[in-house]
């Protein structure tokens, strides 16, 4: 925990390698203070089939899973860090975005958690 799950067009992976991405989520996500570092995991899920605006323009949408307990404000610093980031790698890029969502703790379960 926390989850950042990037999906974006296959063109963007031309640009800047995915590693390089995954790296820039992982390092910025990190900086926050928000998270362990050794809890962050970030994937990528390039598409090569989609449409923006009914267009074939390149995208980037990030995806942040995180467990409840942050507040709103921390959430869109997060949400605001990562998409500046983002911007910096891919300035002709025009739709960069990222929305932020909880996992309830109540309901969440992992590996280590079953016996």
């Amino acid at each position: 925990m926390p989850h950042f799950v990037i999906d974006c067009s296959e063109n963007v992976l031309q640009t800047v390698p995915a590693a390089t991405i995954i790296q820039e989520v992982y390092d910025t996500a990190n900086a926050t203070g928000l998270f362990r570092s050794g809890d962050i995991k970030v994937r990528i899920n390039p598409y090569t089939m989609y449409t923006v605006g009914g267009t074939s323009s390149d995208f980037i949408h990030v995806f942040g899973h995180i467990m409840q307990g942050r507040n709103t404000e921390q959430k869109k610093d997060l949400s605001t860090r990562i998409v500046t980031q983002l911007k910096h790698l891919f300035p002709a890029v025009s739709v960069i975005s990222m929305n932020v969502s909880d996992f309830e703790k109540a309901t969440y379960c992992n590996r280590t958690m079953v016996p």
